[in-house]
């Protein structure tokens, strides 16, 4: 079984590779997902999706939308039950913003996500 520091090291090369099907394969099946751009995106999830199906739809509009975004990683930090991250959003012709998430993990998948912005 991976470590959370393992899982957070494959997440962030399956994000950065915008490779769907890896990123998705680090998820439960019922896996939520809380993040302030989806309440800017999609108010009426009020920032919370349940599900790989929501997370592949949030993720593949992400990706089709910014074909060069990209998470560099500056802090990776974790235990057993959870990985914090911290890792600097950057798009062309936007400014880096600095990110925060945390993995929560269950039996090697992660359970639920939470982004915080700077």
């Amino acid at each position: 079984m991976m470590s959370p520091e393992e899982i957070a090291d494959k997440w962030l090369r399956a994000f950065n590779d915008h490779n769907l099907e890896n990123l998705l394969s680090l998820y439960h099946q019922d896996a939520v997902h809380f993040s302030p751009k989806l309440k800017v995106r999609r108010p009426e999830s009020n920032g919370l999706i349940k599900g790989k199906h929501a997370l592949r739809i949030w993720w593949q509009d992400a990706f089709d939308r910014l074909p060069e975004l990209a998470y560099l990683p500056q802090t990776i930090t974790g235990n057993k039950e959870r990985v914090f991250m911290e890792y600097l959003r950057r798009v062309p012709g936007e400014a880096d913003m600095m990110v925060a998430e945390v993995l929560e993990i269950e039996e090697g998948v992660i359970v639920a996500s939470r982004v915080y912005h700077s």
